[in-house]
């Protein structure tokens, strides 16, 4: 039986070690710090292990691969300071190891912040830009650019003892674009996490669907099944094993003759929501060749789905603890490129 390896990470989980580990199973362990408390245990799990299916860490936290000090514990475990994550998972899923703590600096310094304050920083992505390194072993991500501003910004130093690393709070596909929110502290990042479960931060997005549809202003109501291997996944009308309900409301704002821009508000958050809904209805999104046709779009010169997370507004109440100066607030990114195709919008 090959010999166990045991890996401990004292730093921030975005700072590697230098050993190479190599042939049978390797137990990495977090200790966890002031920083790094407050999170749920399958939210910190997906930082350390961005590539990690979510399926299959569900599945591990059930079989015991995933544990804190030594014992079984949910999804939902809150962590607290001086808890030991110890994860028994293959390499794969994590990040290539790091020779230097600064490797973010090899990312580029392009970044359109749409608000910064001390506690955030609202991001707005281009498309084709992935938000974690991921199986493509991308190494110019948004978290690496975020990282690489603050440190030059001098907010952000991973060397200091107790230093918080920059993290997001939510994801938009490598091919969408929009507002991407940022934590600068370990507070930020449990407050909005919340805040997103709990949908007290509005997210409108904009997005051209094919055809027209009608009416021009409804909630669709449908129940998606992912399929991990596939990365894809499946509509039903009715509840169906395994699928998850998704709603989404829409509205049409401009047309043309072939085209029309939708704002979509969601109302839950399930994996390629917008895209997979839109085209079950009948309308796919110009670009998407994934839920939509290759055909479909032959000649319409669009290399990305046409969707951007354009605007979110903070409804939080009381809940949004020492971020309730945001309640209210609404932030936009100041240009859609697709837009340009209506000329009325």
């Amino acid at each position: 039986m090959p010999e166990l390896e045991v890996v401990i990470y004292t730093r921030r989980p975005l700072c590697y070690n230098d050993k190479n580990v190599k042939g049978g199973e390797t137990m990495k362990a977090f200790p966890i710090n002031q920083n790094d408390a407050g999170q749920r245990l399958d939210r910190f799990v997906k930082k350390v292990a961005p590539t990690l299916p979510g399926g299959l860490l569900q599945r591990y936290i059930r079989i015991k691969r995933i544990k804190v000090n030594g014992k079984r514990a949910e999804n939902n475990t809150i962590l607290s300071p001086g808890d030991l994550v110890e994860l028994y998972i293959n390499d794969e899923f994590f990040p290539p190891e790091e020779t230097s703590p600064l490797a973010f600096l090899a990312a580029k310094r392009e970044l359109n912040i749409v608000y910064e304050d001390e506690n955030l920083l609202l991001a707005d992505k281009e498309p084709g830009l992935v938000v974690h390194e991921d199986e493509s072993g991308e190494r110019d991500t948004l978290i690496r650019r975020i990282q690489r501003y603050l440190y030059e910004k001098g907010e952000y130093d991973p060397a200091a003892e107790n230093s918080f690393s920059p993290a997001l709070c939510n994801r938009i596909d490598r091919n969408t674009g929009g507002i991407v929110i940022a934590a600068k502290n370990a507070a930020t990042l449990r407050v909005v996490n919340e805040l997103i479960r709990e949908r007290l931060i509005e997210k409108y997005y904009l997005c051209v669907v094919f055809g027209h549809p009608v009416p021009k202003e409804a909630t669709l109501k449908n129940f998606l099944l992912k399929d991990e291997r596939e990365k894809l996944v499946s509509v039903f009308d009715q509840p169906h094993p395994g699928a998850r309900t998704a709603m989404t409301k829409y509205r049409v704002t401009a047309e043309t003759d072939r085209f029309s821009l939708l704002e979509v508000e969601l109302l839950t958050g399930r994996t390629h929501q917008i895209r997979a809904q839109m085209a079950y209805a009948g309308h796919p999104l110009l670009g998407d060749t994934k839920y939509g046709t290759a055909a479909l779009n032959r000649g319409t010169g669009w290399r990305f789905q046409a969707l951007y997370a354009y605007r979110v507004r903070f409804n939080a109440g009381e809940r949004a603890e020492h971020l309730s100066y945001l309640n209210g607030r609404a932030f936009q990114v100041k240009r859609v490129p697709f837009t340009d195709i209506f000329p009325t919008f």
